[in-house]
């Protein structure tokens, strides 16, 4: 009889999460390996709620790099020492091998500190942990960058793309759409990508950066004047220079924020001070989740990030996260690396100085280079504008 390991999803769902689900399992039948997974997340473990996916209709099976969300089920179940400790009295009855932790920095922290507990665990000899990277925010530390991002940003991108367009045909009012990303900008910073012939976006407001009132207003002014409709894309996480959020959060438990509606309080803020039309956009999780957009080179990353954690699993490996480094940007290119998963743990990855201005906010060259390949195959171009 071979190997048995054990997949888990945390966190929220993204476009390519069941791709890397994909690259588990079929990975792992042509090795032997029996794989379950645990129903829901971290808490399907801790009830001992296994899923046989090795029984998995082969249709089924091919459908899930083309399919959205979780489809084991994912949580953000908050585990205690004593959980820890329970998972791997659990893994050992049920004699499981490998463990795979598919999420962000939640559950890569929850990662390492499984992996503590199985080696303080006297039966726990031989078990090994793996992590999968998986988050729109980008914001996993070492890697180049984490599966569910890339397709996150293309939906971000083509969405901005058309917004621009529209604002460009009516330029009539101040539109502004608010990018998921938390403490992070990679995905606000995207929307850059959108960009032709001036149409916008006319400001992107990554959380990096301070936010303040008065200079965002003047720039708004100056733009109207400028250009008449204006396409602002600002961070969900934005913040004032102290660091309070500049809408208080609706919603908190643990490291899990509800923000509250970013783009609407800017829109309010243009229309009582500037007494200039504005309108706000939030697509929230229809940009995590939309399969119209996916990027196929997100897809493919996704499934090689599973595969080659199952991989790592067989040789032995443990307490690391399968990683990417860049080898080219053009032609885009890059290999799987194994990252400490200390490294990892709760460490969030910011964009760096040389992806922004620190002054003026605006995304460089350099961090265009660096996303574009990511987006996956060109969309359809626009035609010219004729007025």
């Amino acid at each position: 009889m071979g190997e048995k390991f054990v997949i888990i999803h945390g966190g929220a769902p993204t476009a390519v999460m069941n791709a890397s689900l994909y690259g588990v399992i079929t990975t792992a039948r042509e090795h032997g390996v029996t794989i379950l997974a645990a129903k829901g997340g971290s808490e399907g473990l801790l009830k001992e709620a296994f899923i046989d996916l090795g029984a998995l209709d082969d249709r089924v099976l091919e459908s899930l790099p083309f399919t959205p969300a979780s489809a084991i089920g994912t949580s953000r179940y908050q585990i205690d020492e004593h959980g820890y400790s329970r998972m791997a009295e659990i893994l050992v009855k049920h004699q499981i091998g490998g463990v795979l932790f598919n999420g962000g920095n939640g559950s890569m922290d929850s990662c390492g500190k499984l992996a503590r507990a199985i080696e303080t665990h006297p039966k726990g000899r031989g078990i090994r942990v793996i992590g999968i990277p998986k988050t729109v925010d980008n914001d996993l530390a070492v890697t180049d960058h984490a599966p569910g991002f890339g397709s996150a940003a293309r939906y971000l991108v083509s969405s901005v793309r058309e917004l621009c367009e529209d604002v460009a045909s009516l330029p009539i009012h101040v539109s502004v759409l608010e990018a998921m990303g938390r403490n992070a900008g990679w995905l606000t910073a995207s929307s850059v990508l959108a960009a032709r012939d001036g149409l916008g976006p006319h400001m992107i407001l990554p959380p990096e950066i301070p936010f303040d009132e008065e200079r965002f207003l003047d720039t708004v002014q100056t733009l109207i004047g400028r250009h008449g409709g204006v396409v602002v894309v600002a961070s969900e996480g934005l913040r004032h220079r102290d660091g309070s959020p500049i809408v208080d959060p609706i919603f908190e438990v643990g490291r899990s924020v509800y923000y509250g509606d970013v783009s609407a309080h800017l829109s309010s803020l243009v229309i009582k001070r500037l007494g200039i039309k504005a309108r706000s956009e939030k697509p929230g999780i229809l940009g995590r989740c939309s399969i119209a957009w996916q990027s196929d080179v997100d897809r493919d990353e996704a499934i090689l990030a599973g595969a080659e954690a199952v991989k790592a699993l067989i040789r032995g490996e443990s307490g690391a996260m399968v990683g990417f480094e860049r080898i080219s940007d053009e032609p885009y290119a890059i290999k799987t690396i194994l990252i400490p998963i200390q490294e990892v743990m709760l460490c969030e990855r910011m964009l760096p100085h040389s992806f922004l201005d620190p002054e003026t906010g605006a995304i460089s060259a350099a961090f265009a280079t660096w996303a574009r390949p990511l987006l996956g195959s060109p969309s359809r171009p626009f035609a010219q504008r004729i007025v």
